[in-house]
C-alpha cells in the first residue's frame, strides 16, 4: 500500500532516469555480498563488506526496458534494497549512520555475466551498462521504517523468485553507511545498493522482472518493473575484449548447475567428492574466518613467527634445516617473477596430472580442482602447484593470480609455467615459477585435486607446510620446526653480520669464519654472554 510515508520524487522536466530520486546521484555504490542466503548459495561468507561503483548513467525508472546485447546470454537480475543518502556523512559511527539515510526504495542490480571475467572484479562493463540499475518507483521515508524489518521481493513473469528481509543480512545497513563514510563523504542523493538475497537468476528477452521493497503490512516502494529486450548490435572486437562464458559463469548466473541445465559434474575418483562441492577430500575453509583460524592448510602462522621468517634469508633457513637432517626441502628450478619479493606463508596444495584427453574431458572443465583451489585459498596461504616440472603450458594466468591476491594469499609457487606473465607480475602477488609459456593448461595438464600431499620442484609439500621464498629460491619447513629454525637462523644471521664487520675491518678469515674459541669469546662478550 502507498501512504504518506512514501514519496514520488519525480519533478516536471526532470531526467526520467532519475525520476524516483531527489536528483542525479553523485555516486552509486554497490555491495558484492551481504545477504546470508546468497552467501550460503555461493558457498562463501565474507568477513567484511566489499564494494564497487556503478555509473549514474546506468540508472533507469520503473517501466523501462533493459537490452541484452547481441551475442550474450547471461543477463542476471538482482533485487535489492537501495538506500538514498539524505544528509552528508563523513566518518560517522554505526549509531549515527541511519540518521544520514533519507530514503529507502527498490533497485535491480542487473549484471551481464558474459563480461564478468573481462572486468576482473571491477564490474565496470558487466554491471555499468545503460539501464542496468532500475530504481524506484517510490521512496520510503527512512525515519518511518525499521531498518531491520525491510522486505525485498522479486518476480519474474509474475512468479516470485526472491523473498528475503534485511534481518537476514550479514552486514546491517548502519555498518555499510559507517564503513563507506570512513573512506569518503557520502553526499546527499548518493545511492547504496545493499546486495541481493538468494534467488537471483538469468532473464531472457521478453521477461518482465519486478522488485518491491516494503515493510510487511506497511509502506511500500511499489513494484519496480523492467522488461528485457534483445539488442541488435554486437560488441566490436577491434575496440576491446568480447563477451565469453563458461560453465562456471553459467552456474553462478543461474544460481546452480541444475538451473543452468548443465550436467552434473563427475565425482573425483580420488576424493569421492563432486568438483562442484568445492572440496577434495577435506572441507574448504570459511572465507570469512578469522585470519588466525585453521583451514585446510592447517593453523595460520602467528604474526610474530611470520615476521621472524620474513627477516631471515632462505639460505639461512636451509642451513638450519640441514643441521637437523633435512636436506631435500628446496623447491628447485623456480624463480620469482618479482625480484626482491619475499614469500612467507603456509602451503595450500594443487596437483596436476599429465594430460590424457578423456580425463581432461571429465576433470578439466567447469569448476575444476584448479578453480576450487584458488577460490579456497585463505589469508596468508601459498598455493603450491605440482606440475611435474613441465613448462610446456601455463598452470595459472592473470585471472587466477587476481583471485589469489583478492583472497589474501601470500603467494603462488609452481614448478610449471605461467601464462600472461607480464599481467601476472602486474597483479603484485609474489609468484615463483619454472618459466613463462603462452599455452593454456590443457596442452599438458589435467587439474586433478587439491589439499593433498604433492611433489613440487623435487621435494614433497604437504598442506600446512611453511613456505618461504626469496631470490635464492623457495624452501619447505615442517610446521613443528618453523619456530625453532627461525630462531636459530636469526641467531646465526647476527653472528654472520658480526663476522662480516670484522672481515671488513681487515681481519683474516682463518679462525674467524667459523669462529674459533678466541673469536667466539669476543663475540659473546660483546653480546652479553654465551648463546
Amino acid at each position: 500500500m502507498m501512504d504518506d510515508t512514501t514519496t514520488d520524487a519525480a519533478s516536471p522536466g526532470s531526467d526520467p532516469r532519475f525520476a524516483a530520486l531527489p536528483g542525479r546521484p553523485g555516486k552509486v555504490i554497490a555491495i558484492h555480498l551481504s545477504f546470508a542466503s546468497r552467501a550460503d548459495q555461493r558457498g562463501r561468507r565474507p568477513q567484511h563488506p566489499s564494494y564497487f561503483f556503478k555509473p549514474s548513467s546506468s540508472l533507469a525508472p520503473s517501466g523501462a526496458t533493459i537490452e541484452r546485447p547481441a551475442g550474450t546470454e547471461l543477463l542476471a537480475y538482482e533485487g535489492e534494497i537501495a538506500l538514498v543518502i539524505g544528509s552528508p556523512a563523513r566518518r560517522v559511527s554505526p549509531a549515527e549512520a541511519w540518521s544520514h539515510v533519507g530514503w529507502v526504495t527498490a533497485a535491480n542490480d542487473f549484471g551481464l555475466y558474459d563480461l564478468r571475467a573481462n572486468d576482473k572484479g571491477s564490474n565496470v562493463r558487466s554491471k555499468g551498462g545503460d539501464g542496468y540499475t532500475p530504481i524506484g518507483p517510490a521512496l520510503l521515508d527512512a525515519r518511518s521504517v525499521d531498518p531491520s524489518n525491510l522486505r525485498v521481493r522479486t518476480w519474474r513473469n509474475g512468479e516470485i523468485v526472491q523473498d528475503d528481509s534485511s534481518a537476514g543480512m550479514i552486514f546491517p545497513f548502519a555498518q555499510l553507511v559507517a564503513d563507506l563514510s570512513q573512506h569518503f563523504t557520502l553526499e546527499t542523493g548518493d545511492v547504496i545498493l545493499t546486495g541481493t538475497p538468494a534467488g537471483s537468476s538469468v532473464a531472457a528477452p521478453g521477461d518482465v522482472v519486478e522488485v518491491e521493497v516494503d515493510v510487511p503490512g506497511g509502506p511500500t516502494s511499489g513494484r519496480l518493473v523492467t522488461t528485457v529486450v534483445q539488442g541488435g548490435i554486437s560488441f566490436d572486437p577491434s575496440l576491446g575484449s568480447l563477451p565469453a562464458v563458461d560453465d562456471l559463469q553459467r552456474t553462478e548466473a543461474w544460481g546452480s548447475r541444475e538451473a543452468a541445465r548443465l550436467p552434473a559434474e563427475p565425482v573425483s575418483p580420488e576424493s569421492g567428492d563432486s568438483p562442484q562441492s568445492g572440496r577434495s577430500g577435506t572441507d574448504s575453509p570459511d572465507p570469512g574466518a578469522s585470519p588466525d583460524s585453521g583451514s585446510a592448510s592447517g593453523p595460520r602462522l602467528s604474526p610474530e613467527l611470520r615476521a621472524k621468517l620474513a627477516a631471515v634469508p632462505v639460505a639461512g633457513l636451509s642451513a638450519q634445516l640441514r643441521r637437523r637432517g633435512l636436506d631435500n626441502v628446496t623447491i628447485d628450478g623456480v624463480h620469482p617473477l618479482h625480484p626482491g619479493a619475499k614469500l612467507v606463508g603456509t602451503a595450500r596444495t594443487l596437483r596436476f596430472v599429465p594430460l590424457r584427453e578423456d580425463l581432461f574431458q571429465s576433470h578439466g572443465g567447469g569448476y575444476n580442482a584448479q578453480k576450487r583451489a584458488f577460490d579456497a585459498v585463505g589469508d596468508g596461504e601459498v598455493i603450491v602447484i605440482e606440475a611435474r616440472g613441465e613448462t610446456g603450458s601455463g598452470t595459472l594466468g592473470d585471472i587466477l593470480a587476481l583471485r589469489a591476491h583478492a583472497r589474501g594469499a601470500a603467494g603462488i609457487v609452481t614448478d610449471g609455467g605461467v601464462r600472461d606473465a607480464d599481467a601476472v607480475t602486474a597483479v603484485g602477488i609474489p609468484v615463483y615459477t619454472a618459466g613463462a609459456h603462452p599455452a593454456v593448461l590443457g596442452r599438458k595438464h589435467v587439474p586433478w585435486d587439491h589439499d593433498v600431499t604433492i611433489g613440487c620442484g623435487g621435494t614433497t609439500v604437504q598442506p600446512g607446510d611453511v613456505i618461504v621464498g626469496d631470490a635464492d629460491g623457495v624452501i619447505v619447513i615442517p610446521p613443528a620446526l618453523a619456530e625453532e629454525v627461525a630462531d636459530a637462523a636469526l641467531a646465526q644471521e647476527e653472528e654472520d653480520a658480526w663476522i662480516a664487520q670484522r672481515v671488513a675491518e681487515g681481519h683474516p678469515i682463518d679462525g674467524l669464519f667459523p669462529m674459533n674459541g678466541e673469536w667466539r669469546a669476543r663475540f659473546e662478550a660483546e653480546h652479553g654472554g654465551s648463546r
